[in-house]
């Protein structure tokens, strides 16, 4: 596999005013009209000149080109890993051991790098790995946090990973995961261990997402109940009532009426 890098001769982690700017000095050392005496040289390296220029100062292009080149270096023995581990100070670097040890299972490697570039200003992990990565990414780290019982940390990431979708498609049908995701941690997990305020917001938050009718209304009765345990009985019959015209076959709806105090019947809300 060509290494486009050495033939514009940069470092991997140049920036695009770099690329352009070796890309202008080598081109004028090798153009045929400088070295007419070795004109089919010339001519070939001016082609991989180009199509190293044309890769590289396209971003799309060079991510993609960069993973088949990390691929292709992996085969021949190079550690990446190790190579990615000892430029600490970059952070595009370190944001692709991140992705790097999520995919190899360190996990625990993996968490700890973010941990601490997060703790840090002005460091976001969106900012160093191109949409599709960041997006696969996040997706990984909020399965580990889930599954560490940080359902704060995994709930925000899931959520990121919602608003990433409805402006650009990427996951396709895996959003139903990230959604159905939400749907659980929010409802099921993170609810009993949240303050009523707090409870409040986020499921609001929720409502005012794209979801289901049915979702909304699953969500309008978890309202209720936190109402409820308030002793804010008209809240809990508003957001129980508007629950039922969106799902009229919402279930727990006897025992809530029960808990609000309302003899009224809500077949017909």
């Amino acid at each position: 596999m060509i290494n486009y890098y050495e033939i514009l001769g940069i470092a991997h982690d140049s920036t695009a005013q770099e690329i352009k700017k070796s890309f202008r000095k080598r081109a004028k050392e090798i153009h045929p009209d400088v070295r007419p005496d070795n004109d089919r040289g010339s001519e070939e390296e001016m082609r991989l000149l180009l199509a190293a220029y044309e890769v590289l100062s396209d971003i799309e292009k060079r991510d993609e080109y960069d993973r088949a080149l990390h691929a292709f270096i992996r085969v021949r023995g190079f550690d990446y890993r190790e190579f990615l581990r000892r430029r600490a100070d970059d952070p595009l670097s370190q944001s692709k051991l991140i992705f790097h040890d999520l995919l190899a299972n360190h996990q625990e490697e993996a968490v700890e790098l973010y941990e601490r570039l997060t703790a840090g200003r002005g460091f976001e992990l969106e900012l160093y790995l191109s949409r599709e990565d960041y997006m696969d990414c996040a997706f990984l780290l909020a399965e580990v946090f889930e599954a560490r019982r940080r359902y704060n940390e995994a709930y925000e990431l899931y959520l990121k990973l919602y608003y990433y979708e409805c402006d650009k498609p990427y996951f396709h049908h895996f959003i139903d995961e990230v959604i159905d995701r939400l749907r659980t941690l929010l409802c099921f997990k993170m609810l009993p261990g949240l303050e009523p305020g707090d409870a409040i917001s986020r499921l609001k938050e929720m409502m005012k997402l794209d979801f289901s009718r049915k979702d909304n209304a699953f969500f309008c009765k978890k309202l209720a109940e936190v109402y409820v345990t308030l002793g804010q009985q008209q809240a809990a019959l508003h957001y129980l009532q508007k629950g039922l015209q969106l799902d009229r076959k919402l279930s727990g709806v006897k025992k809530l009426m029960e808990r609000i105090g309302c003899p009224v019947c809500l077949d017909n809300p």
